[in-house]
């Protein structure tokens, strides 16, 4: 049975999709720090919905350069690092982390300890300052047997509609950022062992739906291997 998978994005597609979320959206602070969240990160929607302050913030106020994803709130329930390292995405969130003081979104008296949010509360908080409904959902695991899982629903239909507010209609959902993630990586040169890392699955051939060759890739690939060959 084929599998539909969500389409990759070039550049100058995620630069035009970012201009459009933060012109067009009521939330642009919150909805461009999910969206960066997976292109820079690779990120699930459902990890993106769970994952609190105290994960990504220490007590000082500094961010985590290194945030270790819980087990309990990965889709593969195996725990994973991912890295903050990007400048775009440690903007957003500083950004989304003055726009919840200000608001007054799930903060605290003190802004001396985790910059005034309380450490428990989810960090991306619906418009209402709540955290995202999750749905329990079921899939075949490795071995054939079925495994629950909670699924993110209405932020995954969310941010698909950010897509489709930019143009980026047919193919392009909320998975499209972890899907651009990793052929992002795979084509700068890094192995795929280190994709299967950041995208924390068990097994390498988990990570040959994120791949993704165009027709012309595959042409010059095979045409370079004669080079240096007469």
């Amino acid at each position: 049975m084929h599998v539909k998978r969500a389409k990759t994005l070039k550049p100058a597609q995620i630069r035009h999709l970012l201009r459009v979320t933060e012109a067009t959206s009521r939330h642009p602070e919150r909805d461009a720090l999910v969206l960066l969240l997976g292109f820079t990160c690779g990120m699930r929607i459902s990890e993106i919905a769970r994952i609190e302050v105290a994960d990504v913030l220490q007590p000082s106020g500094l961010i985590r350069e290194e945030v270790s994803l819980r087990a309990a709130i990965t889709k593969g329930c195996r725990q994973r690092c991912v890295y903050l390292s990007h400048p775009k995405a440690l903007a957003a969130l500083e950004h989304y982390i003055e726009w919840r003081w200000e608001q007054g979104k799930g903060t605290a008296m003190d802004r001396q300890k985790w910059r005034g949010l309380m450490p428990q509360t989810s960090l991306v908080l619906t418009h209402k300052g709540s955290r995202y409904e999750l749905s329990v959902k079921r899939r075949t695991n490795d071995t054939g047997e079925q495994v629950e899982y909670l699924a993110a629903d209405s932020l995954q239909s969310y941010v698909t509609g950010l897509y489709r507010a930019a143009g980026l209609g047919n193919g392009y959902s909320s998975h499209s950022g972890r899907r651009t993630f990793a052929s992002r990586l795979l084509a700068q040169g890094h192995s795929i062992e280190t994709v299967q890392i950041l995208l924390g699955h068990a097994h390498l051939d988990h990570v040959s739906p994120y791949l993704e060759v165009t027709p012309r890739e595959a042409s010059e690939a095979v045409a370079a291997l004669g080079e240096g060959w007469d």
